[in-house]
């Protein structure tokens, strides 16, 4: 009689094969995230130091006297630019198209940036998409993917399975209410490149502002049923720079052109975004304090012997050092969220939730985005790029001009008639709600409709106030840094009453 092999050593055997093959699929480097760019290129919070110039005044007159001349010759590229499935996608996955390429905006210097255009989805007598208004999201860093956050994290219609490979519906993408166009900016980040590599270390406001401008007035030869919609911008972090430079940068586009071809900027909506280097800075550590994250003795040492002004000029405080050790391990990025307790990719597939945001997610895209079947369906990384994918560059060495504040921009563009919507989760350690309403409170502007509560299926959904000048200060409860990744249905209601012109749900 042949010996049988006990049953605790076949699952003990199957249990070691199982590891080896997820060990095997987890070599997947760290990913970053959308802040520490910002630490290590322009300023670090936690020294007072600025690696950058304020150079407000040079990037405020650059952009106010900016037009394109560089519209380059695209015919049939939509129709080559069409996505027909995504590898993993599934099979009911809505009715829209969706697209990916490369628009140039420096033929000279070989740079082009990558884009993921998802249309808004139609039902039967909506009148399709182009019935819906064109949105712009950018991520910020600088140098971080609005496709691998944005697309794949947030708001996009799928979201990436933890095996790195399969794709479910996101139920909650932005697509049902506008027509979201994703860019990935400026070269250097995700799959946009240059072939001239000194651009990826001259970076900075100022290009990326007029980069993104030509991109968008080409993108529009690509897909002129949308020239002259109404158009829309929003992005988070660093896009709080973004956004206002390249809505002033469109201002200028549509003055110099006296009208024609203009782009028909409506508004702009911002999300936990830097606006103002000195408040976001003492606004931060604020919240840290009122959130139990640090103790009284180093709050009160910040306060009376840290000069928190970026214009101290990195001058040193001890009471910083405490910080760091007083919060200890935890995701500054929702304070109360979990951490990823693993690297790489997991099979088998860990059954997912979009109301449960995984915080392990940077991994499942960037093997998504790095599968050589989902770059060629894409229509990316034609040009092979030397790194891989990452969610935040590798390659953007240094950023040449940031402004300080982007308030003077915010109040030109009020004045312009352009809406704003700032929208705050209220969870965020880095770029935290205090950080915005000490930003805002410096504009000064009187209330036009009081702070109130607003509510989403019976439930508050967070608070807001309007100002004068349609100036509106949105705060979403329970949600982190990427407000679409921890409340996507608080996310989408936003939007949705924000396109519309209407006041949030009360109850």
């Amino acid at each position: 009689m042949k010996n049988k092999i006990p049953t605790y050593l076949l699952l003990s055997l199957l249990t070691i094969l199982l590891l080896i093959k997820i060990s095997s699929q987890s070599k997947i480097p760290i990913p970053k995230r959308q802040t520490d760019a910002l630490n290590k290129l322009i300023f670090d919070p936690r020294t007072l130091r600025r690696h950058v110039s304020r150079t407000a005044s040079m990037t405020l007159t650059s952009l106010s006297n900016l037009a394109v001349s560089k519209v380059y010759s695209q015919p049939g590229q939509k129709e080559k630019d069409k996505i027909k499935k995504l590898p993993g996608q599934p099979r009911t996955s809505g009715n829209f198209d969706q697209y990916g390429g490369y628009v140039t905006v420096d033929a000279e210097k070989g740079r082009a940036f990558y884009y993921y255009f998802v249309e808004a989805t139609t039902r039967g007598g909506d009148g399709g998409p182009n019935s819906k208004p064109l949105l712009l999201w950018l991520n910020g860093g600088p140098g971080c993917s609005s496709l691998g956050y944005g697309a794949m994290e947030e708001l996009g219609p799928f979201r990436v399975m933890s095996d790195g490979r399969t794709l479910y519906r996101n139920p909650y993408s932005w697509n049902k209410v506008a027509n979201v166009l994703f860019l990935e900016s400026p070269a250097g980040v995700g799959y946009s490149y240059s072939n001239t590599t000194k651009d990826y270390s001259q970076n900075g406001d100022t290009m990326t502002a007029q980069d993104n401008l030509i991109f968008l007035v080409n993108w529009l030869e690509r897909f002129p049923e949308y020239k002259g919609g109404d158009f829309y911008m929003a992005g988070e972090s660093y896009a709080g720079h973004y956004i206002p430079q390249l809505a002033q940068a469109i201002l200028s586009h549509n003055r110099q052109n006296k009208g024609q071809d203009s782009i028909n900027l409506k508004g702009i909506m911002l999300g936990n975004a830097v606006l103002n280097d000195d408040t976001d800075t003492s606004g931060m550590y604020d919240f840290f304090w009122t959130h139990a994250l640090i103790s009284d003795s180093t709050i009160d040492a910040i306060h009376k012997t840290c000069n928190l002004s970026l214009d101290s000029g990195g001058s040193t405080c001890t009471a910083l050092d405490d910080v760091d050790s007083d919060i200890g391990n935890l995701d500054i990025y929702n304070i109360y969220a979990p951490l990823c307790t693993h690297s790489g990719t997991r099979s088998p597939l860990k059954k997912p939730s979009i109301e449960n945001f995984d915080p392990c997610s940077d991994y499942y895209v960037e093997a998504y985005l790095n599968t050589p079947e989902v770059q060629y369906a894409m229509h990316a990384n034609v040009t092979k790029l030397k790194q891989r994918w990452s969610s935040c560059s590798d390659v953007i060495s240094s950023w040449g001009d940031s402004i300080s504040t982007v308030l003077p921009i915010l109040t030109e563009l009020l004045s312009k008639g352009i809406r704003i919507w700032v929208y705050s989760g209220d969870v965020d350690g880095r770029i935290p709600v205090t950080s915005t309403r000490y930003s805002l409170n410096q504009l000064q502007l009187p209330i036009k409709v009081p702070w109130s509560s607003w509510y989403l299926n019976n439930q508050v959904g967070g608070f807001s106030t309007t100002y004068e000048g349609n100036l509106t200060l949105v705060t979403v409860r329970d949600a982190g840094h990427e407000v679409p990744s921890y409340q996507p249905a608080r996310s989408l209601t936003i939007v949705q009453y924000f396109l519309a012109g209407k006041p949030l749900p009360a109850n």
